[in-house]
Formats: structure tokens, sequence, C-alpha cells
């Protein structure tokens, strides 16, 4: 009697590599010209040029701040200044109060950032772990606001604001903004990835809402906050519409008004270095802070994008 057939056995072991049929059935080599072609145009090429149309202005920028006016304004393209001589920034410091503008910009920054922050972490815990009547109402009303130009709002801001007597005053700069729909949509995205089991136990062991925000939510969520933070102190620093409408006296204006300002001071065709060691001046600080706290940026909205 003849053995039983049995079925062929499964076959382990990762799958089978690509191959090229160009090349004889064999799988494309990793130094090859196809995979190098496509890395460079795909890759390192779209990458170069975007680098580059970021970089090469703010480059242009402080070269130019360090130009006598004959090499700004000539028909001789001069990339290079020079001497690197640091008169322009001495002359933009003395001609305008720029120390003034820079404790006024850092008040603005902290002290209205640290509201919007605090009131976006509020905001967002209440529409995801407190039950009231009409949440999702209020959250599509957020979205609403996040999607209104915030143009649309400066005539009645400036109405409210002047007729209170805000006008050249710090706090008439921080009020208007103190609400931050991108902010609690962000936390509030975060905030519904965050493991009911643990605000659960937190509530069985009796903690009510304001331990469970501050001893477990935050905590947990200090990449998302840290992006809000981050977003809102930039956004802070380098807003120029709303305090140049609400300012007119330099003991209330910040840096970017201050800006207008040291333009209008050095408006003939002299004082292009000068504006551009002022702008330096401007940047300089919220660009450090920026460039060492960026990575949180990627880390807060990737949070959460990732589940197992």
């Amino acid at each position: 009697m003849s053995a039983p057939l049995l079925p062929p056995a499964p076959l382990t072991g990762p799958p089978p590599s690509p191959v090229d049929a160009s090349d004889g059935g064999r799988p494309p080599r990793a130094f090859s010209r196809a995979n190098l072609t496509a890395t460079l145009v795909g890759g390192y090429l779209p990458l170069a040029v975007a680098v580059l149309v970021v970089f090469l202005p703010l480059l242009w920028m402080v070269l130019s701040s360090f130009k006598q006016p004959g090499e700004i304004v000539t028909l001789d393209l001069n990339v290079l200044p020079e001497t690197l001589n640091p008169e322009n920034y001495k002359v933009a410091m003395t001609t305008v109060p720029f120390g003034q503008f820079f404790l006024n910009s850092t008040i603005v920054t902290i002290v209205g950032g640290g509201i919007k922050v605090l009131l976006a972490i509020l905001t967002a815990y209440a529409l995801v772990f407190v039950r009231f009547p009409f949440k999702n109402l209020i959250f599509i009303l957020i979205l609403v606001a996040l999607m209104v130009p915030a143009q649309l709002s400066i005539l009645p801001n400036y109405i409210l604001i002047a007729g209170m007597g805000g006008k050249n005053t710090l706090w008439g700069i921080i009020l208007p903004g103190l609400g931050t729909a991108f902010g609690t949509f962000l936390l509030r995205q975060h905030f519904l990835t965050l493991p009911a089991s643990i605000l659960e136990s937190a509530e069985i062991d009796g903690a009510g809402h304001w331990r469970r925000l501050w001893q477990i939510v935050v905590p947990v969520s200090l990449p998302s906050i840290a992006t809000v933070a981050l977003v809102t102190v930039v956004s802070e620093w380098n807003e120029y519409i709303w305090p140049l409408i609400i300012t007119d006296k330099p003991e209330s204006m910040t840096l970017p008004v201050g800006l207008t300002l040291l333009q209008n001071s050095e408006g003939n065709g002299a004082g292009w270095g000068i504006m551009m060691a002022g702008a330096v001046l401007v940047i300089l600080p919220i660009l450090v802070v920026f460039a060492m706290l960026q990575r949180y940026i990627v880390a807060g909205l990737t949070q959460g994008s990732v589940t197992g």
C-alpha cells in the first residue's frame, strides 16, 4: 500500500525581494544608477530647494546688516560685505528705544502666551473629560473660530479695547488674543487618545478633575503642550498688525512695530543696512528659542498618531 500524500510544508521566512526584469531578473542594487537618480531627484533635490528658499533670505539679511550703504544700493552684486562692521547694529539700537521694545515684547509673549496655553489646557480638558450639555456644539464653534481670519475681528477689538482705555497699554495688546482655537483643537485631539482606564482609576481613588488634570493628563501630554506653547510664543513674538493698530507711542510698542518706527526714521536708501540690523535683532531671540525647541513640534504633532 502506498503512503498517503502529505500537503507541502508552508514556506517560511521573509518574502522574496522584488526583482528588476530589465536587469536579468536580479534585485536592484542599492547604489545602482536608477536608485541614486530616484533618491536625488525625489528626495535630496526638493529638500535642498526648500532649504535654500528658507535660508537664503535670512543669509542675505544677516550679510546686509554688516554692509555700508554703497554696498547695498549699487548696480554691482556684492554678496559678502567688505568688512564685518557692527556700526549698523549700534545705530539701530540707539535710533529707537530697542531696549523698551524688547521688554514689551518679552512681557507680551510670556504673559499672553502663558495665559493662552493655560486656557487651551483647561478648555481641551473640559471638552474631553467633563460632561455638560452642548459640548459638541461648542467644539464646532471653536473650529469655526479657527477658520475665520483674524483680520475680521480687528475693528471690533479696537472699538472694544479703545473704549476700555487699553490703547497704548500692554494689556490692550494681550487681551484680544487670549483665546486660542488652534491650541484647544490640538490638545483636545491628543486628550482623546489618552487611555480612559488611567483616569477611571484616579476617579475611583477619589481624585477630582483638578488633580486628574495636573497629576495625570498634563504630565503625559507634555510634548503636545510644549508644541502649543512653542507655536503660541512664536506667534505672540511676531505679532504685528494688532500691536501696530493699538499702539502709537514708543513706550508701548513691541519689537515688530519698533521696526516700523526705525524704518520711518531711516526712510532713505542709506538706511537699508540699519533696517537689516534691526530685523536681525528682532528675529534672533525667537529664532534661537525655536531652533532649540523645534523637536517638540514634531513630537507633539505626532503624539498619539501611532497605536499598538
